[in-house]
Parts: structure tokens; sequence; C-alpha cells
């Protein structure tokens, strides 16, 4: 009968991972905090000299870009919290939906998932 669990060796690999993926993250979003502040201190300074409607709603897309990026990369962040939140309580890499172990390969590339393949691609 195969375990239901990782065993804690797992549970620290892929801590390491998740931890180093988190800090990439949260490098990233203070990237994109400095690029969105620095579009906003631009954009006031160009609206002057920039008279053009195209210019404008171009400006607008980048910063709507910036925001988007920012919202998506915290979202990626609040996830793996919440893998390292399971990785402490025991029940990381259990499928949420049918309670088997999830592959370690899916778990490499979705960190934060909650769900095996099968389940996941599972229409219900």
């Amino acid at each position: 009968m195969a375990e239901k669990k990782l065993n804690k060796k797992e549970l620290e690999e892929f801590r390491k991972i998740i931890l180093n993926k988190r800090e990439q993250t949260l490098k990233d979003i203070s990237e994109s905090k400095d690029r969105a502040e620095e579009m906003m201190n631009t954009d006031s300074t160009n609206a002057i000299y920039s008279s053009h409607m195209a210019d404008a709603g171009s400006d607008q897309q980048e910063r709507e870009k910036a925001y988007y990026w920012l919202s998506r990369e915290n979202s990626f962040l609040q996830y793996l919290n919440r893998a390292l939140t399971l990785i402490d309580e025991g029940t990381f890499g259990i499928c949420n939906t049918c309670g088997e172990k999830i592959d370690k390969e899916r778990l490499m590339e979705v960190p934060h998932t909650t769900k095996c393949y099968e389940c996941k691609n599972t229409v219900s």
C-alpha cells in the first residue's frame, strides 16, 4: 500500500523550494511596485508635454498592466504562504478531492497545488 503523505525529508525539500519561490516573488513584487510608482511620477510630468490621446491611452495601459502584475504576484505569494501552512500541518501534497498523494512532478511544477492531476482535470 502506497503512503498517503510525504515524509519529513520530502516536506523539507518542498519547504526549501517554496521559500525560494517566495523570496523571488517578494523581489518581483518590490520591482513591480517601484515600476508602478515610477510610472505614476513620470506620467504627471509627461502629461504636460503629451497631449495626444494615443499616448495617454498607451500610458494608461502600461499602468494597468503594472498593477495587474502586482496583483498577480501578490496572489501567487498568498498561494505560496498557504503551501507553507500545509507543510506545517502535514497535509501538503495530499489532494483535497480524492485524498491521494499528489505526484512529485506536479508539486515541483506547481508547489501550491491542492489537487492531483486527475482531479484537476476532471470536470465536475
